[in-house]
Order: C-alpha cells, then sequence, then structure tokens
C-alpha cells in the first residue's frame, strides 16, 4: 500500500485556522477514501512564512510516496517557490495530495489547475474590497 506522510499547520493559512486534530482526520480521511497509508504528520512552525517542516519532509519523501497536506493552501504564496516544490516532487516520481479540496499532484498535467486555483484564491479578497467600495 502507497503510503503519505501527513503535513499540518499549527497556525492560520491564507484567512483559515484549524485546528491540528481536525487536520489530521481531515488527512486520515482523505487517505482511507483514496487507498493510502496515512504516516503521522509533521507541524509546521507556528512562525509567519514558515515551511521548515515541509522541507524537511520534501528531504525525506524518497522514504514515502508523497506528502498529504490539509490545504493546498499551505504551500508556501510564492508562485516561484511553489513551482520549485512541485518539480521536486515531480522529479522523485512522488506526488503532493491536498485533502480539504480532494485534489492532488501527480503529473505535469495536474499544476495549471492547481495554480488556477491559488490565483482564484488571491484574487477573492481583491474583489471583495473592490465590490463594496
Amino acid at each position: 500500500m502507497k503510503q503519505l506522510k501527513g503535513y499540518i499547520f499549527s497556525r492560520a493559512f491564507m484567512g483559515e485556522r484549524v485546528p491540528q486534530h481536525v487536520q489530521n482526520l481531515v488527512i486520515r480521511d482523505y487517505c482511507q477514501k483514496n487507498g493510502y497509508q496515512y504516516l503521522l504528520s509533521g507541524t509546521e512552525y507556528a512562525m509567519e512564512g514558515c515551511h521548515l517542516v515541509f522541507e524537511q519532509l520534501l528531504d525525506e519523501i524518497q522514504e514515502y510516496d508523497g506528502i498529504a497536506l490539509y490545504s493546498l493552501f499551505q504551500l508556501p504564496e510564492s508562485s516561484e517557490d511553489r513551482e520549485v516544490i512541485y518539480h521536486k516532487v515531480l522529479d522523485l516520481n512522488k506526488s503532493l495530495h491536498f485533502s480539504v479540496e480532494s485534489l492532488s499532484i501527480q503529473s505535469l498535467s495536474h499544476l495549471d489547475r492547481i495554480e488556477r486555483i491559488w490565483n482564484v484564491k488571491k484574487t477573492i479578497p481583491t474583489s471583495f474590497l473592490s465590490i463594496n467600495s
């Protein structure tokens, strides 16, 4: 059975705050539904913009088949940083999974959809503000 290492946050991300135990439950449920063995999550440090634990999981990705994040919005906000991550994972024939969105990146063909979702999320606050002005 393929194994996914979990990844959760101990801080808010993109305006969202989800308790750690809920993040773990969602990842566990995603893994069960999709036929993966869930390996306990690495929990990111609380400092804003910090991705040290995620970088460690990426360095160790050869030990499992991929990483299951609670949300795709736990990736770095910089599109350049995300691009580096995508290629690092895919070059090693591994995958990224976004449990709450029920999406994954398992090939280059999946990147466009993920980036379009990111762009919508980034645009929503700006659009909302301009509507209410």
